[in-house]
Parts: C-alpha cells; structure tokens; sequence
C-alpha cells in the first residue's frame, strides 16, 4: 500500500467553496486533507498519509437544506465555508 508524505498537507481542492443539499439526520463525512477524490466528502485516503495526522470530520444536519461546504481547508468553521478561500 503507498504512503503519502505529509508535506504540504492540507491539499487546497479548490479555492471555492461547493453548495451541496443535506438531509437531516444523515452523517456526512467531510474531508480534512484535500486528497479524496470524492470532494468534499472522505474517501478514506487520509488514512494512506505518512503518520495518519488526518482524520475525516464528522457532521449531521437537524434539517434538510442547502450548504457551503469549505474545499479549500483553511476555514475555521468547519466543514462549512467562512470564506478564508478569498485569502489565498
């Protein structure tokens, strides 16, 4: 199994942030190193990152709505946008 070095870590996906529709109650998992491949969401490959320092964050909604969800992993609200993107 490859390892990936941990440098430059988090990996900036995008410098824009991506509306998704999210339903109440559901668990979403959103990534926190910018290597999925599946994004914004955890496809697991943080687990691939040389000394594991990455884990998804997990998140449930109470009602079903529209939200910003953070692609470039430099927000201090996670998983959501607060448009630290603009500083890049």
């Amino acid at each position: 199994m490859e390892t990936i070095p941990n440098i430059g870590l988090p990996r900036i996906a995008e410098k824009v942030p991506i509306k998704v529709k999210v339903e109440a109650g559901k668990e979403y998992k959103w990534c926190t190193c910018g290597l999925t491949r599946t994004e914004p969401f955890c496809d697991e490959r943080h687990k691939l990152i040389e000394d594991k320092p990455f884990k998804s964050l997990r998140f449930t909604v109470e009602e079903d709505k529209e939200v910003w969800l953070c692609r470039c992993k430099q927000t201090k609200n996670p998983p959501y946008c607060d448009g630290s993107h603009k500083k890049l």
